[in-house]
């Protein structure tokens, strides 16, 4: 695998698996976190372009709530897990022991932002631990960065940075119901290419 548009159905397919799996320990862990059963629909796996990213999360004018970690170590490259507005709202009041608001507002107090923040840092956590461990391989992330703003805002951050290495990400799409409300949670895998061999070498494929 030379580059990402010479990626072929094999490698997708075992980073599909590994998404899988990570997005399953995700949701438990946050499950756990909040203390209430989630039920998660199969994760969408797709590789897509930062425009189409856009799109997928609502529009680049869409606002949502992202966590962003930068990776180190044996993977390198960012790790985001973004929210819809009134998705992150809705955690953020299940995990305080407040009833959701009935219109979710365009702004969270610093302490639903802390909240969100330790939602973002507990379920990227989980999900990155999961592919260590099924590839050996270290991962370290930075402390998080939150951010609410513009779906385009807030991808133009790795966009600008990895793209004289390609202009693609995995898209993670995991939609997963808590109580009565459904919620679209979305885990962005932003390696460099290198990094991406190094997964597949890890698991005897390429």
């Amino acid at each position: 695998m030379q580059d990402q548009e010479n990626m072929d159905g094999m490698d997708l397919d075992v980073l599909t698996e590994i998404a899988n799996i990570g997005a399953g320990n995700a949701v438990t862990a946050l499950s756990q976190m909040i203390s209430n059963k989630i039920d998660m629909h199969v994760p969408k796996v797709k590789m897509l372009t930062f425009s189409e990213l856009s799109e997928i999360l609502g529009g680049p004018e869409a606002l949502v709530a992202g966590i962003m970690v930068s990776l180190e170590a044996d993977i390198e490259g960012y790790m985001l897990f973004m929210l819809e507005n009134e998705s992150a709202h809705h955690l953020v009041s299940q995990l305080m022991g407040q009833q959701p608001p009935a219109e979710a507002p365009e702004i969270f107090s610093e302490i639903e932002q802390s909240a969100l923040m330790e939602i973002g840092n507990i379920i990227t956590g989980a999900y990155l631990n999961s592919i260590s461990k099924m590839t050996e391989l270290n991962i370290k992330t930075s402390i998080p960065y939150i951010a609410i703003d513009m779906a385009g805002a807030i991808l133009s951050v790795p966009a600008i940075e990895f793209g004289k290495l390609g202009d693609k990400a995995l898209l993670i799409e995991s939609r997963f119901r808590d109580m009565d409300i459904d919620i679209s949670g979305y885990f962005i895998m932003i390696p460099t290419m290198e990094s991406y061999q190094a997964i597949l070498k890890a698991l005897g494929i390429g």
